[in-house]
């Protein structure tokens, strides 16, 4: 793969936390590599030459573009008829679906990758023969709950994710009026409240009450593993991000995560690009939730490949003074500096370190900073900080994130999009696609047999390939920077693949 190429700057800064929890799940990439198809078409759909996969204007009444697609209904994911998706961005020609990486077969088509304009579109649904009521189930509705932290020591920490699963459940409905097989969806939704004992009860109220979990994010997420799956509930998450989580034989993540491993690319491109300043790091977290788990693993990792951490440290949740860690770093003569935490701590942190006048070459923190909120509250603090991720920038014009940005005003008018949102997004997409694939056969455990096959989601090109079904985050991710107040491509737009590690 090529690599992210970038002239080195005189400052930057680049986070990688999410506050107590989330990005372990970003920041944590598989361990397995990813397979060369996979990384071109995750480069392919940064790109944009396969965002809506492979559809768009040309779309004819057999779902496949051109003339070298064939019919929609060839390959897993090929495009479905005239269900096949369509989508102003995808176009014919060569920017299109026709040719190698047109729309049939598993690269292309309307399928799983596909964004369409209709829910499900992407996906050959299933004889709804011999369908029975299962739990969580009426005549005509099947319910679903999502269970994120909307309340706690970080208010309104991962509402981005419930909102979006609103917003999905409300586009499916409005799009699809015979549901699946006659079942509209119903969303129950609750607050793990920060807290894994509240996890744990909201997981034991959603096992006797919905058919299956989508999109919940939560920063203590351990709390409802054994609940979900000691009832196999079908948990198909924004993210799992602590052990125990993805220990759940019933629980996945669209952005999905491996115990203990972490992007080999993070600590490869520092080492390389700021040698000296790699050699004097500081690896700070939030002491709560996932933040510490992941924290151990990740700068273990980042040893392994060659960083020199001369300052680590914890942070208390309670902690708002900052200023002392920042006087530590100084005096240890700290270059590089990461941060795992919500982005309000990873904003308390850039201004405590402009007010003492700390500036070390890079500050890195995770894509939990991905925030219109961190930039409006971090002001010139924030200029100039970098993160990874491994998903489509926000304001992509892309089918799929279009389709999320419309939906998500249906439903929280002034509601801006998060990537905690786009993972759930994705989740409830892929609870919609697999349940439709099932057809007369959807149960909970047909549901889970079929989401532990699944080894390459994007969403529909709205992230990289997931392997969801095996726990291991593809290991390709990007760079990002805040400049002119805007976060903005580091290196090119291109996904980098250099595997992963166990920490």
């Amino acid at each position: 793969m090529q690599s992210v190429k970038g002239s080195p700057r005189a400052r930057r800064v680049l986070g990688t936390g999410v506050l107590a929890t989330a990005m372990l799940v970003t920041a944590a990439c598989g361990g397995s590599a990813i397979s060369p198809k996979n990384a071109l078409r995750a480069n392919a759909e940064v790109n944009g030459t396969l965002t809506s996969g492979g559809t768009g204007t040309g779309t004819g009444t057999t779902g496949g573009t051109g003339t070298t697609t064939g019919t929609g209904t060839t390959g897993t994911t090929g495009g479905t008829g005239t269900t096949g998706g369509t989508g102003t961005t995808g176009g014919t020609g060569t920017t299109g679906g026709t040719g190698t990486t047109g729309g049939t077969g598993t690269t292309g088509g309307t399928g799983t990758t596909g964004g369409g304009t209709k829910a499900g579109a992407g996906v050959k649904a299933a004889s709804c023969a011999g369908f029975k009521n299962g739990p969580g189930m009426t005549s005509n509705t099947i319910k679903i709950g999502n269970s994120s932290d909307i309340s706690g020591p970080v208010p309104g920490l991962f509402t981005g994710a419930q909102t979006a699963t609103k917003a999905y459940v409300a586009y499916f409905n409005a799009t699809n009026p015979n549901g699946i097989c006659g079942h509209k969806l119903a969303l129950t939704t609750l607050d793990s409240r920060t807290d894994a004992g509240a996890d744990q009860q909201a997981y034991q109220q959603l096992c006797s009450s919905v058919f299956a979990a989508v999109g919940s994010m939560s920063a203590f997420d351990s709390g409802g593993a054994a609940t979900a799956q000691g009832c196999g509930l079908p948990d198909i998450r924004s993210a799992a991000v602590t052990a125990a989580r993805n220990a759940c034989g019933s629980c996945f993540g669209a952005q999905a995560t491996g115990p203990h491993e972490f992007s080999n690319e993070v600590p490869d491109y520092f080492v390389k690009n700021y040698h000296a300043a790699s050699q004097h790091a500081a690896f700070l977290y939030l002491n709560a939730g996932a933040s510490a788990e992941n924290a151990k693993y990740q700068q273990s990792v980042e040893t392994k490949r060659g960083m020199h951490f001369v300052y680590t440290s914890g942070i208390a949740v309670s902690d708002f003074n900052y200023g002392p860690y920042v006087q530590a770093m100084k005096s240890a003569g700290v270059q590089w500096v990461q941060f795992i935490g919500a982005y309000q701590q990873s904003v308390r942190l850039a201004q405590a370190m402009q007010q003492g006048g700390f500036t070390p070459q890079v500050r890195l923190f995770d894509p939990s900073i991905y925030d219109s909120n961190f930039l409006s509250t971090g002001g010139s603090a924030v200029e100039g900080v970098d993160m990874f991720i491994n998903f489509l920038p926000l304001d992509s014009n892309q089918p799929e994130l279009n389709l999320y940005r419309q939906w998500l005003q249906q439903v929280s008018p002034g509601a801006q999009p998060t990537f905690f949102g786009e993972f759930a997004w994705s989740a409830a997409k892929l609870f919609v696609e697999q349940a439709l694939a099932l057809g007369g056969n959807l149960t909970r455990a047909s549901l889970v047999a079929r989401v532990r096959g699944i080894h390459a989601w994007t969403g529909g090109g709205m992230h990289g390939p997931m392997d969801v079904g095996g726990k291991h985050s593809p290991s390709c991710i990007r760079f990002m920077t805040v400049k002119g107040g805007k976060f903005v491509p580091l290196g090119g737009t291109q996904y980098v693949c250099h595997g992963s590690s166990v920490g």
